[in-house]
């Protein structure tokens, strides 16, 4: 099982916007065209959290995982639901309940069928931009995960703009835990208890997640713009790593 951050790991985003991953090639990358990529990606999250993902009448209830609310759920039928007159408040967990239940659908249906054509184009167009931009860190990225059997990302970031982060950025079936309540260590533990009699390795950029890997005897490899970055990052050094451990 492959335990992945996401920012500035899978991902580029404050690095772009705070003109850092243009530092780090000496004076060789604009970093006007990064921070502006990076704000159209930023709005391009919130528009989609907002209209499609309901993040803004459930920004203040951040869950670690898009299934943890289905005890609550009864099952109705929602398809005539109607969510704007349905106010969510902290004491009814059915309501919030539901909105996950219709955010994990479309996580597993993909934007394409959500976005208009015209919201495609300019979200193709995008990632694009980026990819050069970043010299394939985002193509690179997605082609490693293509190779693992099981991917599963931990972000400190709250849980719906980080699916939505997962949907924009192509990043696939990719099952996501959001620590911004409960820590990475608590994600690494359900995800040991998830996964039985596999071996486990995190990928990531962060103290935090090194040091939850420690305390669970995992292998850890740190991306940076140095020494593992993407491109660059190969299945058969994440392997090295893990055999080190193991």
């Amino acid at each position: 099982v492959y335990i992945w951050d996401m920012d500035e790991t899978l991902i580029l985003l404050k690095s772009l916007l705070d003109g850092t991953y243009a530092a780090a090639f000496n004076g060789t990358k604009d970093p006007s065209k990064g921070v502006e990529i990076g704000k159209c990606w930023e709005n391009q999250i919130l528009r989609v959290c907002d209209e499609y993902f309901f993040y803004d009448q459930i920004e203040n209830y951040n869950e670690p995982f898009v299934t943890s609310l289905r005890e609550y759920d009864d099952g109705r039928d929602l398809s005539d639901y109607d969510f704007k007159s349905d106010s969510v408040d902290d004491l009814n967990r059915r309501k919030l309940s539901y909105r996950h239940r219709l955010i994990a659908h479309r996580y597993a249906q993909g934007l394409h069928n959500v976005l208009d054509q015209k919201m495609i184009e300019l979200w193709d167009d995008l990632y694009q931009k980026t990819d050069s931009y970043t010299d394939g860190w985002l193509s690179s990225a997605h082609a490693l995960l293509e190779q693992q059997n099981i991917n599963v990302l931990v972000t400190s970031g709250s849980l719906i703009p980080s699916i939505v982060k997962c949907l924009l950025f192509r990043l696939d079936d990719v099952i996501v835990y959001s620590s911004w309540d409960v820590g990475k260590l608590q994600c690494f533990s359900w995800i040991k208890e998830r996964y039985r009699g596999v071996r486990f390795c995190v990928i990531g950029d962060g103290m935090e997640e090194c040091e939850a890997a420690q305390r669970m005897n995992w292998p850890l490899v740190k991306v940076d713009f140095r020494p593992h970055r993407f491109p660059g990052l190969t299945l058969r050094t994440i392997e090295n790593y893990i055999e080190v451990i193991y």
